[in-house]
Parts: C-alpha cells; sequence; structure tokens
C-alpha cells in the first residue's frame, strides 16, 4: 500500500500526514513556505513540486526510505468528529468546488434522490433547512462507511483513524498528533523539533482555507445538529477517533479535547 496521504518537505525536514478537514491546507502550506520562503501560489494539493507527496511518482521512493527509516519528525493534525463531518457537509455537499461544478459529479443528486437531502439550489445558493438536511447526509455517511453502500466512503467524512493508521501499518511512527483546536501550540511543537532552511513564524501564516466560501454558511451552533440519533450515528461511525483523540462524545458544543493522546496507544491500536 505505501504511505498514501503522506507529504514531506524536499529538505525532508519533516513528514505530515495528510487527514482531510484538518488544516491540511494550512500545513501543506507551512511545509511549503518553511523549504522555499514563500507560498504556493493556489491550493497546496495542486502543487505538482516543491513538496514531495505520495501521489507523485518521484516522491514515493524518498517518501518511502524517510518514513521507513524514521530519518524525519512525523507528524498529523486531527480535529472534533463532529465539526469535521458538518464541515464536509457544508463543503462537499452544499458547495460548488472551485472547478465550478458539484462534488464527485451525481453524488449529490444521488443523495438528493436515495436520502432526501436538500442543497438548496443547482447553484450552491438558497435556502433549506439545513439541520434535517445534514441529518440526511449523516445516514449517507454511515452506510457508505460502515456498509460501504451505495458507494465506498469518501476520503473527506471517512474516520481519522483510518487515514492515520495506513503510516503506522506500513512502518511508520508519529512524532505527534497535534489538533486543530489547539493548532497555533501544536504546530509550534513541530516546529520547535526540526530544522527549516526557512524560519516559520505561525503569527504571520495565513488561514489557508481552500473550502472557504465553497458552501452556505452555517446557520446554527454545532450543537444544533445533533439530535440522540444523529449523536449515536457518529459515535458509530467516529468511536475510535473520539476515544483515541481525546475527544468529547457526549457534548457536540464542546470542541476541545478533553486530555492528551497517548502515542503508544495509536500506534498499538492502530498498527494492527
Amino acid at each position: 500500500m505505501g504511505f498514501p496521504g503522506t507529504w514531506m518537505t524536499t529538505s525532508e525536514s519533516v513528514v505530515y500526514r495528510v487527514v482531510p478537514k484538518c488544516a491540511c491546507s494550512t500545513i501543506g502550506q507551512i511545509m511549503y513556505y518553511s523549504d522555499h520562503g514563500e507560498y504556493f501560489d493556489g491550493d497546496i494539493h495542486d502543487a505538482q513540486s516543491g513538496l514531495h507527496k505520495w501521489a507523485l511518482d518521484g516522491s514515493k521512493e524518498p517518501i518511502t526510505q524517510n518514513v521507513q527509516n524514521h530519518s524525519s519528525y512525523s507528524f498529523t493534525c486531527v480535529r472534533n468528529p463532529y465539526t469535521r463531518i458538518l464541515s464536509s457537509f457544508f463543503d462537499k455537499i452544499c458547495g460548488i468546488q472551485r472547478n465550478g461544478r458539484r462534488y464527485r459529479g451525481n453524488l449529490v443528486p444521488q443523495l438528493i434522490q436515495r436520502y432526501g437531502i436538500d442543497v438548496g439550489g443547482p447553484d450552491g445558493t438558497g435556502e433549506f433547512d439545513q439541520i434535517a438536511s445534514f441529518r440526511r447526509f449523516l445516514l449517507f455517511a454511515r452506510d457508505s462507511i460502515r456498509f460501504r453502500k451505495p458507494m465506498d466512503p469518501d476520503i473527506h467524512w471517512s474516520a481519522m483513524s483510518g487515514h492515520i493508521s495506513t503510516f503506522i501499518v506500513n512502518g511508520g511512527t508519529y512524532d505527534r498528533i497535534i489538533w486543530t483546536e489547539e493548532f497555533n501550540a501544536g504546530m509550534q511543537d513541530v516546529l520547535d523539533a526540526i530544522e527549516t532552511p526557512h524560519a516559520v513564524k505561525l503569527s504571520e501564516v495565513p488561514r489557508f482555507n481552500e473550502s472557504a466560501g465553497h458552501g452556505p454558511k452555517r446557520l446554527h451552533p454545532v450543537e444544533d445538529y445533533f439530535d440522540d440519533l444523529s449523536m449515536h450515528l457518529v459515535y458509530e461511525i467516529y468511536k475510535r477517533d473520539f476515544r483515541l483523540f481525546r475527544y468529547d462524545f457526549e457534548n457536540p458544543a464542546n470542541k476541545a479535547p478533553l486530555g492528551e493522546i497517548d502515542l503508544d496507544e495509536v500506534h498499538a491500536k492502530l498498527g494492527d
């Protein structure tokens, strides 16, 4: 399998396992800047050079050698499962992507037909019942993740532990897992642990939220989207994420982690 979703600076100062919807655009731009002294002009996911990515043929060998030998500091970033799947819904289901189209072609029309999801109109505008529509989307997310029906799960709402485990199973070791909710503190720890060609001042780094503006604005507090049934569905999907990354399942309003991540536990439980 190798190391899908893995990025590494060209200087090999640091290795990062991407987890979608967890500050990956900002992290990628920080890595790019640390090597080149400037940010990538565009969405960092589109960069074909200046950053090693597993998806690029020329990057597979250096990434494999580095990760399996643990030659560089390796990290990833996680996010509260409640806010992560909400973000995925508004960006990927309700939003128009940067190519001017709906995400994954006929996905949204299928969800409208099969699950009764409303997205507010063909151009990503218009009013709709966000809470009811999101709860129907959760049924689809559960079906795709647990039963692989009506399709395989999408990377943007599949469990974070699944993404993170591929790195471990294939021989990688994490030195740090940071939280999106405490991003600056965690990212500073990463930067303090490595040496880069160009210094990065986090206070001066823009927020590169490439999904901003794709979808409608969320109209309600996070907790309003989750009743007892939808909380049950979220726990069914993300039980391991809540436990390993120390998030509060009982209270969707609490975005913050409840305790420190135990890296030994993560490696043991995700390394099978």
